[in-house]
């Protein structure tokens, strides 16, 4: 193939043509953005077709044993999200805040459940597959949040659910400012609010995860 014959054809295919500049974001900048939002714009709607783009990445994550047992109902505004609402929990730390704040609660949700009965390997899959999610949300330019505190009988009946729920995920944009706090080892470890309702949430240093 003669020299810069595909340089060539590429200069060929691009004339005229409108160049278009992707910029990805980097894992770490994606984890650190990656935050539990337990409030939310309500002039956003996220739509089915989202949540579906969320769940596809589970075609492409790791399944210990491969067994790939977790299935996946969405939820939206639409289709059921008030009864969520009415049947979860949020801010389990921040009691007295009565999280989340009237409107500002998410109306987007990804129930997950598993095929089979719950095992270490199946938590593994559920730890793997929510982060995921969520970090594929956070690529969108959205926000979520894992909850594990909901009416799991309630959820079931009124979904039709034909298997276990085991965790949900909101999803929506998110309309809170949460920063990390590195802390020592040892140091309380809560996530705590200022009067300004910034939410900050300790790390241990990663100098100290080392052992």
């Amino acid at each position: 193939m003669a020299d810069g014959y595909l340089e060539k054809k590429f200069e060929e295919f691009g004339q005229g043509a409108k160049k278009t500049v992707v910029k990805h974001s980097s894992i770490e900048t994606l984890m650190e953005k990656n935050r539990s939002f337990r409030g939310y714009k309500k002039d956003y709607v996220v739509k089915r077709e989202m949540l579906e783009r969320i769940v596809s990445v589970n075609t492409k994550i790791a399944s210990a044993k491969n067994q790939q047992v977790l299935r996946f109902k969405l939820v939206t505004k639409d289709t059921g999200a008030d009864i969520i609402l009415q049947n979860m929990k949020l801010g389990g730390l921040l009691p007295e805040l009565h999280l989340p704040f009237p409107d500002t609660e998410p109306e987007a949700f990804i129930i997950i459940c598993s095929t089979v009965p719950e095992t270490k390997f199946v938590d593994i899959d559920l730890g793997i597959a929510a982060q995921s999610m969520l970090l594929k949300a956070t690529e969108m330019g959205l926000n979520g949040i894992m909850i594990g505190a909901f009416n799991k009988a309630k959820i079931t009946e009124t979904f039709d659910l034909p298997y276990e729920p085991l965790l949900m995920l909101a999803i929506g944009k998110g309309n809170e400012k949460i920063k990390l706090q590195p802390v020592d080892e040892g140091e309380k470890l809560a996530y705590y609010r200022d009067e300004q309702g910034t939410q900050f949430v300790p790390k241990i240093r990663w100098e100290q995860l080392i052992i």
